[in-house]
């Protein structure tokens, strides 16, 4: 079957429970994949998975996708490996179609024959059609189709307008006030449509718990926890290639965390670890490399989950999260030969998150825990310590928390891992929920903003993670696009001139870079 040799990656979602399928026969994760109870995820792979229940091997040299009428599908079919054609009965057999990606392939044909349409089926509604099939295909039966009438549509809706092509009628899904108009009929209100995408940019072949980006002496640096190699890489931003190379490799045992810190103009590399101590590492200009530095007295921390750094007027500190029940989280200061223990905060609560922020002008400390509500500190310059301040009831086993402002208002994105992350805003006296985004498997939910546009990106460890934009007029963030990376564990935000990247770590495969770009439908 050489057309399968042209799928990138492939999610198949089954509606079937797996104990069905057990019944029928014992299910082995194919070569490759990924498997939980509801999908199977293969990425980079050069085959459709034979093993999977419902599929029957007779029917394979007739029809790619026969008789899993029960599955919900997404496909993707990806330039790199110059898709050709897609044959009329390729996807025989899937009512639920809901998404097909198309990108920089060399199309032929997209169905054999003199009939080009794409009303394969009246489930199968677009919301977006791409640009690429549309003109240089000749597609014009687009009946059963319904298209968002936004700025993304109105290469489309412009079309209309001016062709003297024979058409079916095409109808706007939305917005709400142009739902059920006619596509043609739609008033010309979007004279500039300047939209953004986020596309792959470089693909860094490790794995990595977090990537912190730092700047020291004009050059820009990555640093990755990784735990499979017990190391922490520091990788180098490439001014003239614009893509992150390998600069040095800090090695150690069982490596989970590693952040920066410029003091003095000197930085610092902290590399947490969950055996044999914590270390810090400084960069030597002779040797061009980071060298140890100091051993961090670790004796009330157990198990190291986040390290948050900041400063406090003139004072540098940083803080270990301790996520076991036997341990502390604790607080370090910089006193001009190293950092050592501050002050212990939150016993005994099994720790998963830290974020610093300005809480009406007062440095403040946020804790999420799984045990109990986010517990905001509020810094006490009489004592030079942390002081309990507040809870945030109702948001238990939050895994992480970000701090974010939009026109100056403060917010709080948490993540859950199964069940609502929130949004929070503050109202000057507490934290009160404004959103809640479904999640499934998230590690994280992190705000960034590029240009004069915000963002939240929501990760997801079984399928798509979700990035949202913010809408003025509604003050809520709205669904934007999917990008997949396996087992996200962060997104960091760079930008580098007239440029701007999303980094996203993977803890089971590549980390990626994504290009933040802007794109004309005028």
């Amino acid at each position: 079957m050489s057309r399968v040799r042209h799928f990138i990656w492939i999610t198949l979602l089954f509606s079937c429970s797996v104990q069905v399928f057990q019944a029928k026969r014992i299910f082995k994760c194919p070569s490759g994949c990924t498997c939980t109870s509801d999908s199977i995820i293969c990425v980079g792979s050069s085959f459709i998975p034979r093993a999977v229940p419902i599929f029957k091997k007779k029917q394979t040299e007739r029809c790619l996708f026969c008789d899993r009428k029960t599955l919900l599908n997404l496909f993707s079919f990806n330039g790199s490996n110059s898709l050709s054609n897609i044959k009329e009965d390729a996807f025989s057999g899937l009512p639920h179609l809901e998404y097909l990606f198309i990108e920089g392939n060399k199309i032929d044909a997209i169905i054999a024959g003199t009939h080009r349409s794409t009303a394969w089926n009246k489930k199968f509604q677009l919301v977006c059609l791409l640009i690429e099939l549309f003109f240089v295909h000749n597609i014009r039966d687009l009946r059963g189709n319904l298209f968002q009438c936004d700025c993304e549509s109105k290469w489309l809706m412009l079309w209309l307008k001016r062709s003297n092509a024979t058409v079916s009628d095409v109808y706007c899904a939305g917005p709400a006030d142009l739902k059920g108009l006619l596509m043609k009929d739609v008033p010309d209100k979007h004279a500039k449509c300047i939209s953004t995408d986020f596309v792959s940019h470089q693909i860094i072949n490790t794995q990595s718990m977090s990537a912190d980006i730092f700047f020291y002496k004009e050059d820009i640096y990555a640093a990755l926890p990784v735990p499979d190699s017990d190391s922490c890489i520091i990788m180098e931003w490439d001014h003239i290639e614009t893509k992150f190379r390998p600069f040095d490799n800090i090695t150690g045992q069982s490596v989970i965390g590693c952040r920066s810190v410029l003091i003095n103009e000197q930085s610092f590399v902290i590399v947490t670890q969950l055996f044999n101590g914590s270390r810090i590492y400084k960069f030597n200009q002779e040797q061009n490399k980071f060298t140890k530095f100091q051993a961090v007295e670790m004796l009330n921390v157990s198990k190291p989950n986040d390290i948050e750094v900041f400063r406090i007027g003139d004072e540098q500190f940083f803080l270990i999260v301790d996520s076991s029940k036997a341990g502390v989280s604790t607080l370090f200061r910089w006193n001009d030969t190293g950092f050592f223990p501050h002050q212990f905060l939150h016993e005994w609560f099994r720790d998963t998150d830290a974020e610093f922020f300005d809480l009406d002008g007062k440095a403040a400390l946020i804790l999420t825990s799984r045990s109990q509500p986010p517990i905001i500190y509020q810094w006490n310059k009489g004592n030079q310590m942390f002081v309990l301040y507040d809870e945030i009831p109702n948001m238990d086993d939050m895994v992480s928390v970000k701090a974010f402002r939009i026109n100056n208002i403060l917010y709080l994105a948490m993540a859950c891992y199964i069940g609502d992350s929130k949004v929070l805003k503050w109202t000057g006296k507490n934290f009160v929920e404004v959103q809640g985004m479904p999640s499934r498997g998230a590690m994280v939910l992190q705000p960034f903003m590029f240009k004069d546009q915000h963002y939240l990106v929501l990760s997801s460890d079984y399928s798509f993670s979700q990035i949202y934009r913010w809408d003025k007029e509604k003050q809520l963030f709205i669904k934007f696009r999917e990008v997949y990376v396996q087992w996200p564990r962060s997104f960091t935000p760079l930008s580098t001139g007239q440029r701007d990247f999303l980094f996203a770590t993977s803890f089971k495969g590549k980390s990626k870079v994504f290009e933040h770009v802007s794109v004309d439908y005028s």
